[in-house]
Order: structure tokens, then sequence, then C-alpha cells
């Protein structure tokens, strides 16, 4: 049998699976092929709903930069408030201990809540994913994001446009897998139809 890549993420597999155990993304039968668009567009998706797994939500996490810091922030407080708390019941050193605690639990408290944001996001891209209805777009742009640093690598940002209706729309997306589009290239959109603002690649990168 033919090796099998994961469209969503790259990975390889030498036996069929219907999802891929990274990402969680659904796989094609080896013998299946994506129809193509009219005038040789990029492949259209299969149709709707598709299998996605909630689990890619936090893959698509991985390489985001909101996320990444908000996970910092987490950390960080929950590092605080664990010495803070320590520190404050032994009595002798509070007057330390409580403004490391304070401290602590704000950090925590803004980064919980940005990762709660981050996954509302990633979890509307796997909505999208799932039911959204497919159009054309073009790449914009595609650059890489020095800012952030997952695994010594630098997230890819994908900026895209497409119209819905005779009106514009855009999208980014983010991907820690080199992307094999240019700017200027057509690239097939999902998006929810009664508000085509949450919008995602196909196949997502």
């Amino acid at each position: 049998m033919s090796r099998i890549v994961c469209p969503w993420c790259g990975t390889g597999y030498a036996e069929f699976r219907s999802n891929c155990v990274q990402c969680g993304g659904p796989l094609a039968e080896p013998d299946a092929s994506l129809p193509e668009g009219p005038g040789g567009d990029p492949p259209m998706p299969p149709p709707a709903p598709r299998a996605i797994s909630d689990r890619y939500a936090w893959r698509l996490m991985a390489s985001d930069g909101w996320a990444l810091g908000a996970g910092i922030f987490t950390l960080l407080g929950g590092v605080f408030a664990f010495v803070g708390a320590l520190l404050t019941l032994a009595i002798l050193t509070a007057f330390v201990g409580l403004p490391f605690l304070a401290i602590g639990i704000l950090l925590l408290a803004a980064g919980l809540a940005g990762l709660s944001w981050r996954h509302r996001e990633a979890g509307r891209v796997v909505e999208v994913l799932r039911v959204g209805a497919p159009g054309l777009g073009r790449v914009e742009t595609v650059e890489r994001n020095p800012m952030v640093r997952v695994n010594r690598r630098h997230p890819w940002l994908i900026a895209y446009g497409f119209e819905v209706g005779g009106r514009q729309y855009e999208g980014r997306v983010a991907t820690l897998n080199p992307p094999a589009l240019r700017p200027g290239w057509p690239v097939r959109v999902l998006y929810l139809p009664e508000a085509p603002r949450h919008n995602a690649l196909f196949p997502h990168p």
C-alpha cells in the first residue's frame, strides 16, 4: 500500500486509518482523490459534515502566538502562586509571600483567560472545517513570525482573501509546516455562510 500523508499536518502512514493520530484530521482512502474544482481550481473539500476531531483545536493552539503567550503566563502564575502560598503559610515570611501570591493569582487568571479565548477561536476553526461552505480565495502573503518560536521553529503566517456575495473577506492561519503556497496562488477556503468572517483554508496547513 502506498504511503499516506495527512493533508492537515504532514504526518505519514504506511497503512490507512480514518483519522491522523497527531492532529485528529481525517485521512482519505489511498485510492480516493478529492474532486477538482472548475477550471483547474484547487481541490474541493469532501461534503459536510467532515470528520474533524476536537483534538485538532489543541494542535492549532500549538502554533498560535497568543495561546503560547497565555501558556507562559499560566505557568509563571502557577509558580508564583505556589511559592507565595508556601511563604504565606510560613507566618514569618507572610509579608513576602502575600505579594508573590497576589502576582501569581493575577498571572494565572490572565493566562487561563487567554487560553480559554484561544481555545474557543480554535474550536471555531474546527467547526468551519467540519461544516463550512467552500469558496475560492487567493493567497496575499506568506511570511514567518520571528516573534514566536515553537520547538526551535518559527511559525508561518498565511494571509488570504476571498469573496462572498460581492463582499471581500480576509483570513489568516499560522502553521509550523513550511507552506507549499505563494502570494497570488488560488486556494480553497471554507467559511460559515451565516458568518464568513469565520473561515479557514482547505486543506488546513
